[in-house]
């Protein structure tokens, strides 16, 4: 399901910056090949910190509908905590024990979050998002690619720490 995700919000990006910087689709589809495969051969060098090695561009959360979501576009680079589960209680109950947990995750993010307990709809179901960003970056600009790397593997690493202390509580709230 991340990769469908991640799949359409290239897509969309992909034709966004085939608008503004006037580049072919198969350029552009190119330019996110190369950088998702650059992405993940510097993330293969780190395990995380359940000491497991794991796939860091389809977080592996262990919980249905929760995700972790990299975005990267023009605007900047942002790691997204996506909880979508089909029952709205759910959902709820599962961002009200986010908000409680909110202080310790932004201390280890080191980064204030964008919280948003309604963001948007996706294939019907509503979204609680929280989103660490850096909109300073721009995905399309070379120079920029090592920075929008080294900001979403450290954000990456960093809530890994934190969801790997918290990931059962989150686990059992889901169930």
């Amino acid at each position: 399901m991340v990769g469908s995700f991640i799949t359409i919000i290239i897509s969309v990006f992909l034709q966004i910056y085939q608008y503004i910087y006037m580049l072919s689709k198969e350029d552009l589809k190119e330019k996110n090949s190369v950088f998702w495969e650059a992405f993940r051969k510097e993330m293969n060098n780190e395990s995380s910190v359940s000491g497991r090695q794991i796939n860091w561009i389809n977080y592996p959360t262990d919980v249905k509908d929760i995700y972790v979501r990299m975005e990267v576009d023009g605007n900047g680079a942002r790691v997204c905590f996506d909880i979508q589960p089909k029952s709205d209680d759910i959902r709820s109950i599962l961002w009200e024990q986010m908000t409680e947990l909110k202080a310790v995750m932004e201390n280890e993010m080191q980064i204030e979050a964008n919280w948003n307990e309604e963001s948007h709809y996706w294939n019907g179901r509503l979204i609680s998002r929280i989103k660490w960003e850096n909109n300073d970056l721009d995905y399309y600009k070379s120079e920029d690619i090592p920075k929008v790397i080294e900001f979403l593997k450290d954000k990456l690493i960093r809530f890994d720490k934190f969801y790997q202390e918290y990931k059962d509580v989150i686990v059992n709230l889901a169930s």
